[in-house]
């Protein structure tokens, strides 16, 4: 396949190198130049600017928000401007229900394609080709971008023929793992408070009730308080948890939960800045029990 990949940070750029070594033909840009002249050694082409992806079909978007996605898509030059009718749009981003509504109208308009496939998982995982993948859109659109996703990831999951359905349960899905690094932030504190080893009782949880890839990550990032580099900065995740709550909104389902860890992650980027891991607002629950 002809792939066109925007968005080239610590996800994107691991996904877009996995394109590459499956064989793919990849075409990318990103607004810092040097993150893709690091991929143009290993086989990329970089685009100068958005109008020379107009020949890749799909075009994959993988950035910050929905700022960015919604001036590099429906802005003057945009995607919707420069691809061409019957080529497709495939937001990977983590975007809101309402953006990926305009989007799939407006990519109609213009007789394009657009899927809405946001992933699970961290850049290590994109590194390694193991994300998953959550894809909404009609389904032809889904099996002409398959090859790409399998690329990616090692699971695809459809949920329905309509993008936001994607969005939304991207969005759920991260509210889900701040309700886990909330829980496990305030269990690993009692056991420091206790003087239980929190490494050891990770250790039986892990094994027993609780044997899912989110405890064990997360688990073991605040038993050794490794907050630093950064996996998922505490930012994009404040960001997901307002876009799950307007989303909530919107449908008038009460999320006392989301709210709460909104709450957490604001006074942890006001406390500690913006470059930390979002599993950091286990620091909140220590420092409450007077750790």
């Amino acid at each position: 396949m002809r792939i066109g990949f925007i968005g080239l940070g610590r996800m994107g750029g691991g996904m877009a190198r996995s394109l590459i070594k499956a064989g793919h033909e990849v075409t990318v840009w990103n607004r810092a130049r040097d993150k893709a002249e690091g991929l143009g050694r290993e086989g990329a082409r970089i685009a100068a600017g958005l109008s020379e992806l107009a020949g890749c079909d799909p075009v994959i978007t993988m950035v910050a928000d929905d700022a960015a996605t919604e001036a590099l898509v429906l802005g003057a030059d945009g995607l919707v401007a420069v691809m061409r009718p019957g080529s497709t749009h495939v937001a990977m981003s983590t975007i809101s229900v309402a953006l990926s509504e305009r989007l799939s109208r407006a990519h109609a308009q213009a007789k394009q394609g657009y899927v809405a496939a946001p992933v699970f998982g961290r850049p290590e995982s994109a590194a390694a080709a193991k994300l998953f993948v959550v894809v909404a859109a009609p389904a032809r659109e889904i099996d002409k971008c398959r090859p790409a996703f399998d690329a990616i990831g090692q699971r695809t999951f459809v949920v329905s023929e309509s993008p936001a359905d994607a969005n939304l349960v991207k969005l759920s899905g991260n509210f889900m793992i701040g309700s886990v690094i909330e829980a496990l932030g305030e269990t690993v504190a009692l056991m420091h408070k206790a003087g239980i080893d929190p490494g050891r009782y990770l250790e039986i949880m892990t094994n027993t009730l609780f044997a899912a890839p989110v405890y064990k990550t997360y688990g073991d990032l605040i038993a050794a308080e490794k907050y630093q580099p950064a996996g998922f900065k505490a930012p994009l995740g404040l960001k997901d948890i307002g876009l799950v709550l307007a989303a909530a909104g919107a449908q008038r389902v009460p999320m006392p939960v989301a709210s709460l860890i909104r709450d957490r992650l604001i006074g942890l980027i006001a406390q500690e800045g913006e470059d930390i891991d979002w599993s950091a607002i286990a620091l909140i629950a220590a420092r409450n029990a007077g750790l």
